[in-house]
C-alpha cells in the first residue's frame, strides 16, 4: 500500500479532508501533517499537529512553517515511512522540503496548488521574490497537481515552462462517499414559481463584493427573492458579516456545514447558485473552478457565474449554468428579475446536469491513485538515470 505524508494548511479545511478522503477511497495510506487555523475535531488519518496559524496572518504563517517544519522533522519515524509528500499550497510545500531536509530524507514530493496567491501575481520585487521561490521548490517536485487549466495557462506556463509536469484535479466531490440520489430531468410542474427564487451562495465565503451584491439583490427583490448562505465567511475579507444579514428578512446564514452529510439538503433546496468570485480579481479568481459547480452539478442545481472566467467556460461546455456580464451590479439585477419572471431557463440548465454523467461531478475511483503511482514512476526513472 502506498502510503502518503500529507502537509496541509488547515486540518479542519473542508477541501482537505476531502482530498484525505479521496485518497483514503483510492486505497491509499495517510499521514497528516497539518497546521490548523480551528478545532479540526475527528479526522478521518493518522495526524501530527504542526501547530496554529490565523486566517490572513501571513508572518505568522511564515514563522509557523519554519516551526511545523521542525515539528514534522522530529517525528521522523513518521515522516520516513512516507513513500511520496504530498504538500497543499506554496507555504505547505516549502515546510514538506525543510521538514524532509531536517530529517534527512529523499522523498519524493508533489504539489498541489489550488490557489495562486494574489502575491505571486505582482510584478514588483515581493512577487518577482514569491515566484523564485516557487521555481526553486516547483523544480524539485515530481509532479503538480491543479484543479483548473486556468492555472496551467496563466501562471505556471507563463513563468515556469518545462519545470514541471501537471495533473489536472477538479474540485470534484470524492468517489467513497454517498451523496445520495441525484434529482432526475425535472418535469413541468417542478419550477416552484409560486414560491420566493432560491439563490445560495455556499463553501468559503470569501468574497466581500460578491456578498456586497447578494445583499443589493435582497433589497431589491424583498418578496421574490430568498438569499441563503452556507459556509465559513473569511473575516478579514469581509468583516462585517452577521449583522448585514440580520437585517434583511429574506437573507440567511446557515453557517458551517458537514460534507457530504449536508449538501443534499442545501442544494436541493436552492434554485441557482452563485459561483463568482473576486477576492483576487483579474487573477485567481478568474482562473479557478470553485467547488459549487460540482456540488450543485450533482444535485443538479444550476450556477450563475460572471463571464469570461474558466468558471464561464465551464458552464459553457457542459451547458449548464446561467452568465451574467459586467457591470454586475446592473446585470445581476435584470438577470434575476427575469429568472423571477420566467423559471424556465433555470429548469432547462437543470435539466442538462441531470443528464451529465456522474463522473461529471464526482471523481472517478482510482483516479487520484493513479496520479500518484505516476509521480512515483517518474521519481524511480528519474533516481535510475542519475545513477547511470
Amino acid at each position: 500500500m502506498t502510503r502518503i505524508a500529507f502537509f496541509g494548511h488547515d486540518a479542519a479545511d473542508a477541501a482537505i479532508r476531502r482530498r484525505v478522503r479521496g485518497f483514503l477511497d483510492d486505497g491509499l495510506q495517510v499521514t497528516g501533517f497539518m497546521m490548523r487555523r480551528r478545532d479540526p475535531g475527528a479526522l478521518d488519518c493518522e495526524h501530527v499537529d504542526l501547530g496554529e496559524t490565523r486566517d490572513g496572518a501571513f508572518m505568522q504563517r511564515i514563522r509557523q512553517v519554519f516551526a511545523g517544519a521542525r515539528r514534522a522533522a522530529a517525528d521522523r519515524a513518521r515522516l520516513a515511512a512516507a513513500d511520496v509528500i504530498y504538500a497543499r499550497n506554496l507555504d505547505m510545500l516549502a515546510c514538506a522540503f525543510l521538514a524532509r531536509r531536517h530529517a534527512g530524507l529523499v522523498t519524493p514530493v508533489i504539489y498541489e496548488s489550488l490557489d495562486v496567491h494574489r502575491l505571486l501575481t505582482r510584478s514588483d520585487l515581493v512577487g518577482k521574490a514569491m515566484r523564485r521561490l516557487e521555481r526553486s521548490l516547483l523544480k524539485r517536485t515530481v509532479g503538480l497537481v491543479v484543479s483548473s487549466p486556468g492555472f496551467i495557462r496563466n501562471h505556471f506556463e507563463k513563468h515556469y515552462a518545462g519545470d514541471y509536469r501537471a495533473f489536472l484535479v477538479e474540485n470534484r466531490l470524492a468517489p467513497g462517499a454517498s451523496y445520495g440520489t441525484r434529482p432526475g430531468v425535472p418535469g413541468p410542474g417542478a419550477s416552484g414559481a409560486t414560491r420566493p427564487l432560491r439563490l445560495g451562495w455556499v463553501g468559503n465565503l470569501r468574497c466581500k463584493r460578491s456578498f456586497e451584491l447578494l445583499c443589493q439583490l435582497a433589497d431589491q427583490f424583498p418578496d421574490q427573492l430568498e438569499v441563503r448562505l452556507h459556509g465559513v465567511p473569511s473575516r478579514t475579507e469581509i468583516a462585517v458579516f452577521e449583522p448585514m444579514i440580520d437585517v434583511r428578512p429574506n437573507m440567511t446564514f446557515s453557517g458551517r456545514y458537514r460534507s457530504p452529510e449536508d449538501l443534499a439538503g442545501i442544494y436541493d433546496n436552492l434554485d441557482v447558485v452563485w459561483a463568482g468570485d473576486f477576492m483576487e480579481a483579474g487573477y485567481n479568481s478568474v482562473w479557478l473552478l470553485p467547488n459549487r459547480i460540482y456540488e450543485g452539478g450533482y444535485y443538479c442545481t444550476p450556477s450563475i457565474a460572471p463571464s469570461r472566467t474558466q468558471t464561464a467556460a465551464w458552464l459553457m461546455q457542459h451547458d449548464c449554468g446561467i452568465l451574467v456580464d459586467e457591470p454586475l451590479d446592473q446585470t445581476l439585477p435584470q438577470l434575476i428579475a427575469s429568472l423571477v419572471a420566467d423559471r424556465g431557463p433555470i429548469a432547462e440548465r437543470a435539466a442538462a446536469l441531470a443528464r451529465a454523467p456522474d463522473n461529471t461531478f464526482i471523481q472517478p475511483p482510482g483516479f487520484l491513485a493513479s496520479i500518484v503511482a505516476c509521480c512515483l514512476s517518474r521519481s524511480r526513472a528519474a533516481r535510475l538515470a542519475e545513477g547511470a
